[in-house]
């Protein structure tokens, strides 16, 4: 399936660039290409067994509709969920761990504490490597780096064969305190890449010199685990672009808001876990900063998971720590930790394709399982019989079977209605359209209730921030979900189908890197501290100076920093020079200034003490300027009607279908309505009027009476 738009007025400036964007979801793999003023989009079918192949195809599809070669392309950035999916369905590579003798159980001892104190039947995170895969070797650094047992070769060496024959295809090496002292897992890299030159090793020292011995050793692991499979697709890729003549660079979107390099991708893949969904949190700040918003909820609800972010004066929440695959859904400490810059996000199984059953308790339950691109919703006829949230919505009336996807997939409603009818409806003695608004209450719900718990955790009001909705489902969903939270605001961007592909072209070059470094700031030693941060700056330059194209570069120094005895410490940023004795009263007035504005209070005269020590590189980043107010304008004649079940009456309606290039700026409608397009379709539901701003979104305005 390919679905192709082409429209102007994306970007203000007359910027010839001719610019791709790729996001590979679980479901539909989306295309975006900027030519100017021009913008093209696609979305095809995602390809899981060969992800380049959907790429592949889009592509050529979307150069032939601009009529442009591939050696015409001057960039490519790519996004995709390819790491995340590998680690949640078990599918990376066969991976070993080598730790230090004594600390081979150190992934499931973890925290020594259960996220659940209360639940006897609690499931623990499933790690990646089995026990039977985990070895150590006789060596020991100490937390200033001072070797206390030199490394065993020999042992190193013996543990080869028994690789070997266990048919691994990566190996995460996890030192103790390695951040402090890289010579050991350095030189356990040079043996085994003699003696098993196919394995793919793994470095914590590389991947994650910091400290916390678990967070680094499960981050490490995770790398190792998906690194073959995401060089190799990135290798084919390569290949596959420069046979069609692209010459251009390729970045990667990174979980934490910025691009790298396809070759630190390919070295550091477990940065790319949450690339796709980071690409929707900064078109959404791209969108808060245009419409003046300081507070906003971005809402990102695909085809397998919806995304939620709180995002704040126009800058996403953000975190250096972030965890996969938990076994209980909202509570911390129930998946495995990775240590890696990240934008904030709550992330769960409710996108268009979850899957709808009843429970144990008899209750209606959707996702996390999805039906994905293969074998997709019933609807699709893909061999799909398991209803879904697609279905749900074909049933009721919010997808047009013979329009969907701009009309290049025909949707089977008699399929879509079996399927609710016989795994929900009967079983709990509904109609069939009842069914289906059952289905489309709970995963609402579902989103509300985590969009909910992720403000309270931040101290946030969420009745007080305004939703942006954009992936293929939300603009379906949003209005119900914001009714949910008491939200009085909606935006859905233009092209909201392909919102994360555009956000990636609003990304800037970025890499960050942090290694711990522990001293107390009343032994301050700057020599120690410049020398570390130094190499830093030039490692993260490494990786954006050749990409930034001119453009000016920024660097951002920070050391993470906390009083004596504390468990968790907080970020400042440093002066961007070197470091002097004279700067230990400029450091703790700086930390104490941000403790002050975390919690409120300080600890006068208490011993302060830096733990690691971060810079990051970036371009600088688009800061779009205000949108100007709309002229009211009239509102165009509806398309059409289409029979729309009603929750209020609990029967069917008719209500309005307009067409959303139809509605000129300043248009605005009253709820219930549809506003179609191809690439999805907006449900005004009745506690909403729509208009249009000046950047051409739909606005969703809570009705006062």
């Amino acid at each position: 399936m390919i679905m192709v738009r082409a429209f102007d007025g994306w970007r203000d400036e007359d910027d010839v660039t001719k610019r791709v964007a790729i996001d590979i979801g679980g479901t539909f793999t989306d295309l975006v290409l900027e030519d100017g003023a021009r913008v093209f989009t696609k979305k095809v079918l995602t390809t899981p067994r060969a992800p380049e192949e959907a790429v592949m195809t889009g592509l050529r599809a979307l150069l032939g509709d601009a009529g442009i070669k591939a050696a015409q392309l001057d960039v490519l950035v790519h996004g995709t969920t390819l790491a995340t999916n590998a680690i949640l369905e078990r599918k990376g590579a066969k991976t070993a761990l080598l730790a230090t003798e004594g600390f081979r159980d150190v992934i499931e001892i973890a925290y020594e504490s259960r996220y659940d104190q209360y639940d006897i039947s609690i499931e623990k995170p499933v790690q990646l490597v089995p026990r039977h895969l985990r070895f150590t070797v006789p060596e020991r650094v100490d937390a200033g780096g001072g070797v206390r047992r030199a490394l065993d070769e020999a042992a190193v060496r013996a543990l080869a064969p028994q690789l070997k024959a266990a048919g691994v295809g990566a190996v995460a090496v996890a030192f103790l305190h390695s951040y402090a002292n890289t010579a050991h897992e350095t030189r356990v890299r040079e043996i085994l890449a003699k003696e098993l030159p196919e394995v793919a090793i793994a470095l914590s020292c590389e991947v994650c010199p910091e400290i916390r011995e678990y967070d680094r050793t499960s981050t490490t692991i995770a790398n190792a685990y998906v690194q073959p499979l995401m060089a190799r697709y990135l290798r084919r890729l390569e290949r596959m672009l420069a046979e069609d003549g692209y010459r251009g660079p390729v970045y990667l979107m990174t979980s934490g808001g910025g691009l790298t390099t396809l070759d630190a991708a390919a070295r550091f893949p477990i940065r790319l876990v949450e690339s796709g969904p980071a690409g929707g949190a900064i078109l959404a700040s791209h969108l808060a900063m245009q419409a003046g918003e300081d507070k906003v909820v971005s809402f990102d609800m695909g085809g397998t998971t919806a995304k939620i972010c709180l995002i704040e004066k126009g800058e996403p929440q953000s975190s250096r720590s972030f965890e996969v695959d938990r076994a209980a859904r909202f509570l911390k400490g129930s998946g495995l930790p990775l240590r890696i810059p990240v934008i904030e996000m709550v992330e769960i199984g409710a996108g268009g394709g979850s899957i709808a059953k009843i429970d144990a308790l008899g209750r209606i339950a959707v996702g996390p399982e999805s039906a994905a691109s293969e074998p997709g919703p019933a609807a699709y006829g893909r061999g799909g019989t398991r209803p879904t949230v697609t279905d749900a919505d074909v049933v009721m009336g919010r997808i047009d079977p013979k329009t969907f996807a701009g009309g290049t997939i025909a949707l089977d409603l008699a399929a879509a209605r079996g399927a609710v009818d016989t795994v929900i409806g009967k079983p709990q003695g509904l109609g069939t359209d009842m069914a289906a608004y059952g289905i489309a209450e709970m995963v609402d719900e579902t989103m509300a209730s985590a969009a909910r718990v992720h403000a309270v955790e931040r101290g946030k009001a969420i009745a007080e921030h305004t939703m942006i909705a954009f992936g293929g489902a939300a603009p379906l969903h949003a209005s119900r979900v914001a009714e949910k939270l008491g939200l009085a605001r909606v935006i859905v961007p233009a092209n909201a189908g392909v919102g994360s592909a555009v956000g990636f072209l609003r990304a800037p070059v970025a890499y960050e890197v942090v290694h711990s470094r522990y001293m107390k700031l009343s032994g301050f030693e700057p020599a120690v501290a410049n020398g570390l941060v130094d190499r830093l700056a030039a490692e993260a330059r490494a990786v954006v100076v050749p990409g930034a194209g001119g453009k000016t570069v920024r660097e951002v120094r920070g050391a993470y920093m906390r009083y004596v005895g504390q468990g968790h410490e907080i970020l400042i940023t440093i002066p961007e020079r070197p470091l002097t004795e004279a700067d230990t009263q400029e450091l703790r007035t700086r930390f104490e200034a941000a403790y002050a504005q975390l919690f409120a209070r300080i600890i006068p005269g208490a011993a302060i003490e830096i733990l690691s020590w971060s810079v990051v590189v970036s371009t600088e980043a688009e800061r779009p300027a205000r949108l100007p107010a709309a002229p009211a304008a009239a509102a165009p004649a509806p398309r059409g009607k289409r029979e729309v079940f009603d929750a209020a009456s609990g029967r069917i309606a008719e209500i309005p279908v307009y067409w959303r290039p139809d509605m000129a700026v300043g248009a605005r409608i009253a709820g219930p309505a549809l506003i179609t397009e191809d690439e999805t379709s907006t449900f005004v539901s009745r506690a909403f009027d729509a208009t249009i701003d000046a950047a051409r979104s739909i606005v969703l305005v809570r009705k006062t009476a």
